[in-house]
Parts: C-alpha cells; sequence; structure tokens
C-alpha cells in the first residue's frame, strides 16, 4: 500500500530525473565466483486486475527436492504481501544451462481449472535473482518484442480456439464471457538470461540484469518414451522439442506445440540459463528498472512541476493583490476611524465588515470542538510522516532494492510523531477551554489508527479465506497492535501532557459573552460551496504527479522520483494555505465568525477530489469482478483520502489562525 507529494530551485536541481544518483550506496554488493551458485527466489503472484497476491506454490509448479523455504522477511514485506521462497531452478555463476528438465506436473481438474483462473486474472510471477527482480520480454500489440522492468512475467496466456459455425449468436456471446472460445495455455519453459559484470578491484562476479523469456512448449521425449515423473531414468532420455545441437539455447524458431492447460495433461517443466558480460555497474543495474529504460520521459515530470508552480504563482499574485492590498485599506481605515466623519465611518463599515466580527472571531468551534482538536492533531501526525518519508526516499533511505522499507519507516515515523499529535490537540483543546482532556487524548491517540487498524484486520480476514499471500500472519497483526498500545499511545499522552502545560494561545481581541448573528449571504459566499470549490486549484496542482504515484501503487510499477515528489508535496500545501485563507478573509468580509471548521475542511477538501480522481483511475486496471477488488481498492483509497483530508485540513486551519491573529491584532479595538 500505500506515498505523499515534494522550496524550489535548490531542490530542483538536486532531483533531476537521474536514477544513477538515487541508489543507496550503503548497501554491499554480493559477487559470486566462477561455477559459485547463484540462488534464484520466488515472490508471490500478483495480479493488477485483482490486487489479490497468491503464494507462487499455490500452483502446481515444480518445487525444491527438500520442499518450499521462507525466505528471511521483515515486517513490512509481510505487510505489503511479498512472500519470498526458494525455489527448484539450479543456476551457477558464468555456467550457461541448455534446457534443463526441472519436474513433470499431471494436472487434476482442481490445478485445470486453477490455471485458468489465474491466466484469465493475468497474474504475473515475480521471481528474483540477487535481489534484482526478474525482466521480462513479451511481445506488444504491433508484434514488436519490449522490455518490462516492473510487475513480473505472465504464468500462461489465452488463445483463441475455432468456433462451431452453427453456434448461435447466443452461444458465441456465452462462450466469449466465460472464455469458453479461448485455450489456455501455460509457459512451462523459461529462458533465464543474467548479465554480469566483473569490477576492477575485486575477484568474483557480480549480478546485473535478470531477464526471463517465458516459452509454451508441449515437451515430448525422442522415441515416444513416456515419463512417470519420479524415475531416475528420464536423465538418459532427452527431449525432442529442446534444440538437438550441442550448446544451442532453446528460441523462438522452433514451432513447437504449446503446452495446453487441460485435466489429465502431463505438463513438463524446463529452463535455459544464459549468461552475458555486461559493462553495467553494480551500483546502476537498479536504473533500467527504476526508469523502464526511458519509456516514461522525464519532461512529464517537468510538465508536472511546471504545472504547478505555475499555479502557485498564480495564486500567489492573486492572494497578493487581493488580500494585501484590500487589508492595507483597511486596516488604515479602521485605524485612523477617529479622524473621520460619522458618514465617512459609515461608508468605511460598508466596504469591509471583518471588524465587526472582532468579538466572536476567536470564539471556539460551535460544533465538535473535541474532534476538531483530534483531527488537528492526527493532521500534523500524518503530514510529519509524508514529509519525513519523502525526504528519507528521496536521500536513498527508501528505495525498491529494500522491500517493505517504506512501510517499516512509516510506521516507525508515524509511532514517534505521536507526541506532536497529542500536543497540538490538547493545546488546541485547552485553548478552546475544554474540560475533558483525558478523552481528548485518547481520541487523538486511536481515531485514525483505529480505523486503520480495523480496515487493516477486516481486510486481513477476508484476505485469509481468499489463501493469499497478502494476509499477514497473526504474530506480525499481534506486532502492529503491540506497536500501537504500546508505543504510539503512549507518545500522544506524552505530547499531550507537556501541551496541557504550555499556556493556552492567546487572542489579540476579548470574545464576547453572545455570539454575533450571521447574515445570510449569496450562493457564491456560501460556506459549503466555498468549501467544495477551494480543493479543486490544489488538486489541479498535484494531479498529474498524483498519475505516477497511483501508477505506482496499484500496477506493481517503480516511482523514484522523489525529489519532483517533495516539490509537489510543497506546493500542494503552499496552494491549500493560499486559497484557504483568502477564503476564509471572504466569508469574515460576509461577517461569518465561525471560520475553525470552514478553514479545515475548505483545504482539506482537496482529498475529495483525489478520492474522485481514484475511482475515475480505478478503470484504468480493468479490474476483476471479485468483490474483494473493489473493497481493497476503494477501502485503502479511503483511507490515504482521509489522511490527505487532515494534513492538508490542518495546514490550513493552523495558517488560517495565524492570518486571523495577525489581521485583528493589526487594529484598534474599542
Amino acid at each position: 500500500m500505500n506515498l505523499s507529494l515534494r522550496s524550489i530551485t535548490g531542490v530542483l536541481l538536486l532531483s533531476l530525473p537521474s536514477a544513477r544518483a538515487y541508489y543507496m550506496q550503503g548497501i554491499k554488493p554480493q559477487s559470486f565466483l566462477e561455477g559459485e551458485e547463484v540462488p534464484l527466489k520466488v515472490n508471490s503472484m500478483t495480479s493488477i486486475h485483482t490486487q489479490i497476491p497468491k503464494d507462487y506454490y499455490r500452483l502446481p509448479f515444480c518445487e525444491p527436492t527438500d520442499g518450499p523455504k521462507m525466505a528471511s522477511e521483515n515486517l513490512g514485506e509481510f505487510l505489503t504481501g511479498n512472500k519470498i521462497q526458494n525455489s527448484p531452478y539450479t543456476i551457477n555463476m558464468k555456467k550457461d544451462v541448455y534446457c534443463k528438465l526441472i519436474c513433470q506436473q499431471e494436472m487434476t481438474a482442481h490445478d485445470s481449472m486453477n490455471f485458468k483462473t489465474h491466466i484469465k486474472y493475468a497474474y504475473h510471477n515475480n521471481w528474483i535473482i540477487d535481489n534484482l527482480p526478474s525482466a521480462s520480454v513479451a511481445a506488444n500489440g504491433k508484434g514488436v518484442s519490449q522490455t518490462h522492468y516492473a510487475g513480473g512475467f505472465p504464468i500462461g496466456f489465452f488463445y483463441a480456439k475455432p468456433i462451431k459455425e452453427e453456434a448461435s449468436r447466443k452461444e458465441r456471446k456465452t462462450m466469449k464471457k466465460q472464455r469458453l472460445d479461448m485455450d489456455a495455455y501455460v509457459f512451462n519453459h523459461v529462458n533465464i538470461i543474467l548479465d554480469y559484470h566483473q569490477p576492477v578491484s575485486e575477484e568474483g562476479f557480480r549480478v546485473v540484469g535478470f531477464t526471463v523469456i517465458p516459452k509454451s512448449i508441449k515437451h515430448k521425449f525422442l522415441g515416444g518414451y513416456k515419463w512417470d515423473g519420479e524415475s531416475s531414468e528420464v536423465h538418459t532420455k532427452q527431449l525432442a522439442t529442446c534444440p538437438q545441437t550441442e550448446g544451442e539455447h532453446t528460441s523462438n524458431d522452433m514451432n513447437n506445440e504449446r503446452q495446453l492447460v487441460e485435466a489429465g495433461e502431463k505438463v513438463i517443466y524446463t529452463y535455459d540459463v544464459i549468461w552475458n558480460e555486461s559493462d553495467t555497474a553494480w551500483a546502476s543495474r537498479w536504473d533500467v528498472y527504476l526508469t523502464e529504460n526511458k519509456q516514461v520521459p522525464a519532461q512529464v515530470h517537468w510538465y508536472s512541476i511546471s504545472n504547478s508552480i505555475l499555479v502557485v504563482l498564480f495564486l500567489s499574485l492573486l492572494v497578493v493583490s487581493i488580500l494585501i492590498r484590500s487589508l492595507k485599506k483597511d486596516i488604515a481605515g479602521y485605524n485612523s476611524g477617529e479622524m473621520l466623519t460619522d458618514e465617512e465611518r459609515e461608508e468605511e463599515m460598508d466596504e469591509s465588515g471583518w471588524k465587526l466580527i472582532h468579538a466572536d472571531v476567536f470564539r471556539p468551534p460551535q460544533n465538535y470542538p473535541m474532534m476538531f482538536c483530534v483531527l488537528m492533531g492526527s493532521g500534523a501526525q500524518i503530514g510529519l510522516t509524508a514529509f519525513s518519508l519523502i525526504v528519507l526516499s528521496f536521500a536513498g533511505f527508501v528505495n525498491p532494492s529494500r522491500r517493505g522499507s517504506m512501510i517499516n519507516w512509516l510506521l516507525v515515523i508515524y509511532m514517534l510523531s505521536g507526541c506532536l499529535s497529542g500536543y497540538i490537540s490538547s493545546r488546541l483543546y485547552k485553548t478552546f477551554k475544554g474540560r475533558s482532556w483525558q478523552l481528548c487524548t485518547v481520541f487523538t491517540a486511536t481515531f485514525f489508527p483505529g480505523i486503520g487498524f480495523a480496515m487493516f484486520l477486516f481486510f486481513n480476514i477476508i484476505l485469509a479465506f481468499f489463501h493469499s499471500s497478502g494476509s499477514v500472519p497473526f504474530l506480525d497483526v499481534l506486532i502492529l497492535a503491540a506497536m500501537w498500545c504500546c508505543v504510539t499511545i503512549p507518545l500522544v499522552f506524552i505530547g499531550a501532557f507537556f501541551g496541557y502545560k504550555k499556556e493556552t494561545v492567546s487572542f489579540p481581541t476579548v470574545t464576547s459573552t453572545i455570539p454575533r448573528a450571521i447574515p445570510p449571504c449569496s450562493l457564491i459566499l456560501n460556506p459549503t460551496v466555498n468549501m467544495a470549490l477551494a480543493g479543486m486549484i490544489p488538486f489541479i496542482a498535484a494531479y498529474v504527479e498524483l498519475f505516477f504515484i497511483m501508477t505506482s501503487l496499484w500496477m506493481d510499477q517503480y516511482y523514484y522520483v522523489f525529489g519532483f515528489t517533495l516539490i509537489v508535496f510543497i506546493i500542494l500545501l503552499v496552494t491549500c494555505i493560499e486559497i484557504t485563507i483568502l477564503m476564509v478573509y471572504y466569508q469574515f468580509c460576509a461577517e461569518n465568525h465561525r471560520w475553525w471548521w470552514f478553514s479545515f475542511c475548505a483545504s482539506g477538501s482537496v482529498a475529495f477530489y483525489m478520492f474522485l480522481y481514484s475511482a475515475i483511475w480505478f478503470h484504468s486496471l480493468h479490474p476483476s469482478n471479485i468483490f474483494m477488488t473493489y473493497f481493497l481498492y476503494f477501502g485503502y483509497m479511503f483511507l490515504i483520502s482521509l489522511a490527505i483530508f487532515m494534513a492538508t485540513g490542518m495546514a490550513g486551519a493552523l495558517a488560517c489562525l495565524w492570518f486571523t491573529r495577525k489581521i485583528f491584532g493589526s487594529i484598534k479595538v474599542d
């Protein structure tokens, strides 16, 4: 799961879209001597159409002699659905392998149905060698071979079979819908292409490239030999479907029959290993993965930044021209009121009425003041977590070669940020003269984490029923619960303790006992309309980069341009702050003194547009008809949108608090 966005000239120069400086230099490279075994590991199968990862050995693939064994994994890997295990493929440094037989699996009716279901939903295998994921070579729509560096390689494919001419239109439609007009084929042979590089200063060789070319071949033995899948006699036999010339690898030129997925089929799994020397240094081997071999031009990200900066500049000029000019005139007029005649004073007050609400503007929120404090504290915690995570990613501490590192850092930073959450919520609650400070602190510590944990637990139980590798083991769920209860909650209470110890926030005006009535306003100044429209401009400033982040989250693509993300994140917050201050000023002019919730919701409304965008973008996944796919996607997008709502809402509300104190502190009040 889970992400975020990135002061201008200096950082921009540092965030040039080159992955060469991105790879974390602290990771130690591994060298292999010639002939030394290079382990191939298998990860969970994934599908962008279902979003439900599955265990590799859930399908009848060949297993290691001693059975599958789990590789050591961190908490972040479990939470992201990774399940890395060993494999039966034997690979040795610089030793080519020619159509080597691994095993034979006879398909049962259940195996056949299971395979067809996974092929239908376009599940992909994800293999790993020396922490490098497998790229795959496949033909594009024009029949040209193209290498894809993310998402692994498919487990099989469907191919149309002839339909009887006498079949009715309804029968044809039913067959097409249920894929009965298609035959399923499994990729039972792989050409494993490995690139190696020999460093000058060390002996041994390093793996710098890993590509898989899958093939479907219905293997047969010479002389019509039938193997039972167990007899060692098979090692003396030769496959007729493999190259007969010594030293020749299996190629696409061989017109072999494809391996059908049907009950009773005996599927023989084979593989080739091809070693190629490469000039690519180990430190830059991830470059092609991160840039998809430059398939996405860097100019797209520059366009995103240019678009965002133009929006901010336009908005800043608007704020300066309207606010500064108007406020300067208003404040000067109010402060020189004694020198004006009664008629002039009346005219001045008619032009700008925000001084009239000076006795009500700092009145605590009329509705749910405690919830306001809770959301402000939670928003500060989320905002600090997002900013810190983006900075760490930009510095290289979080990168694709460290699977699960982003989730691990996110959990650690979020837990430690609990102090800030407790401090802000308690300080505001004390300012609002609230009395139930213990309850406010408990809500601050449990509101957003509680929603997130409850959703995670619900999805985890359903994924367990689906036998998905995305289902987190019970022990790891207990670890998460312990981290929350034993670290986050105490830190929130510590922050709240210091918040309550501090003096209340002072205001430049005295609040009256009886609140002032708010006059009716026109549609254009309606608070609900203003709140709904306020988020549109910040969304426009960030939507281009949001597309790439969504692709990374849900389409198994790599995202690495965190320099751009940091700039867009800052631009998003600045835009939210500017538009919210402008909206609040107009509400003051309309004599509306209820600005606390208005400023929070106006600034946070960008999250509504992001959720709406995610609902439209969802169709890009060509989602399956499995209900869990919809639950997972919209559930986690709701959680992400809620986090954005609280973080941007907090930024807008704090900025408006500063703005309100500033302007009302600049006037003379009787």
